[in-house]
């Protein structure tokens, strides 16, 4: 390797964002970003950029999640680990750090991402952080029955936020169910090729309003085709919000 040649990593970390404003840096509010970064560039004495797999908004968190830097040395990835663990707050965790191809990327490259929404029914204390908790009863056969339809379409323009600069609303969703996890707890598992902002949330949103009774299963069809984020249903709170899976071709 030349002396300027940079070599390319990619790093494995997981986050509890109940006290971060979402991943990406942005003036006077705590992100996973900066505090990574700022881990990094300390510890390697050199400035280093992360690109993440993707952004998380304000109190969504990571089970797993992926970035890419380039660094100019070789690195001894276990002794960095180690050294960012015990350094970075105990809200973030770093768990890999291996080398890539130079060309790697960790947004553009990742082919399928899943999310979990966890939502309980049962007031639990020890559940506020990382799960919603909706006090009144919910039918979650009609719930599963409305996410099937789902799979019918691809454009998804309905759920996403409003005034986002994004240059197709086009997802291709390969799974999309609630299950239960526990006495009064449920978990929605929905993964894609790709997600659009607040996508997750208002799609867990609309289901909940099936689930009430609100709406019938059916009426997601001419929700999705109205493209109307409007009609479709309100969105959950971010504390029941996990990124759980980034796939890549390589990995």
């Amino acid at each position: 390797m030349h002396q300027n040649e940079a070599l390319r990593y990619f790093v494995e970390f997981a986050y509890n964002g109940t006290r971060f404003h979402g991943w990406q840096s942005q003036p006077n509010a705590i992100t996973v970003q900066e505090e990574l970064t700022k881990a990094f560039c300390l510890l390697l004495s050199d400035y280093v950029e992360l690109v993440a797999a993707g952004r998380t908004d304000a109190g969504v968190h990571a089970q797993k999640m992926y970035a890419h830097f380039d660094y100019h040395k070789e690195i001894d990835e276990a002794k960095l680990v180690a050294k960012l663990n015990s350094f970075l707050s105990k809200d973030i965790a770093v768990y890999q750090i291996f080398s890539v191809k130079d060309d790697a990327h960790a947004r553009f490259d990742a082919t399928q991402r899943k999310y979990e929404y966890h939502l309980h029914t049962k007031k639990n204390p020890f559940l506020n952080e990382t799960s919603w908790y909706f006090h009144r009863s919910l039918d979650f056969d009609k719930m599963n029955e409305a996410a099937k339809i789902l799979f019918a379409y691809n454009d998804f323009e309905c759920f996403s936020k409003t005034h986002t600069d994004v240059y197709t609303y086009l997802c291709e969703i390969y799974q999309a169910e609630w299950t239960n996890i526990g006495e009064h707890q449920w978990v929605f598992t929905i993964s894609a090729n790709r997600f659009l902002r607040n996508m997750v949330r208002a799609i867990v949103g609309t289901l909940v309003n099936v689930g009430i009774g609100k709406i019938e299963p059916t009426d997601l069809h001419k929700i999705i085709k109205s493209k109307d984020r409007g009609k479709a249903g309100f969105s959950v709170p971010a504390c029941g919000l996990h990124l759980v899976e980034v796939s890549y071709p390589y990995l």
